[in-house]
Parts: C-alpha cells; sequence; structure tokens
C-alpha cells in the first residue's frame, strides 16, 4: 500500500506558525488542534521567524533597484517607439 504525503498550503503553514509563535498554545496542543505532527509546526515556526528577519535585511531594496532599472529600459523604449511613429507620420504625410 502507498502512502502519499499531506501537503500544506503557504497560508496554512504560516497561520500554525503564527499560533506558535504567539505561544497560547503548546506545540502538543497546536498539533492536536490542527492534526499536524508537533516537529512540523516547529520547524514552520523557525522558518517563519527567520524568514521574519529577511524581511527587514534590506531584501526589498533590491527589489527596488530592480525596478527602477526596469522603469528606466521601459522610458527608453516608449522614447524610442515615440521616434518611430513621429518619423512613421511624417513618412506617410499625415
Amino acid at each position: 500500500m502507498k502512502t502519499t504525503r499531506k501537503r500544506y498550503s503557504a497560508d496554512f503553514k504560516a497561520k500554525v506558525a503564527l499560533e506558535a509563535i504567539r505561544g497560547d498554545l503548546t506545540l502538543a496542543e497546536l498539533a492536536a488542534k490542527h492534526g499536524v505532527h508537533h516537529t512540523m509546526i516547529a520547524s514552520w515556526k523557525r522558518q517563519a521567524i527567520e524568514g521574519m528577519a529577511s524581511t527587514f535585511s534590506g531584501a526589498g531594496d533590491v527589489a527596488k533597484a530592480v525596478s527602477e532599472s526596469e522603469v528606466e529600459k521601459l522610458h527608453a523604449k516608449i522614447g524610442q517607439l515615440v521616434v518611430e511613429r513621429d518619423f512613421l507620420a511624417k513618412a506617410f504625410g499625415r
């Protein structure tokens, strides 16, 4: 008999990890409440705490820099297209 692993959504993991971080219930109580092994909850809690640190570590600055360079590329492309449109409009005598 083949058994398949249960897969949990990111939302579910986040919800359970947040409950574990709050500490209102023990890991054993959370495990019973959600039907998940307590070691999984401990792992999700650890991942959530580690992930929170990266939220404040400046990773957003990298995304902002990337989006700024993307905006510059798009502005350059818009300029190129405007020049081409004007050229073609003159060529066809508009």
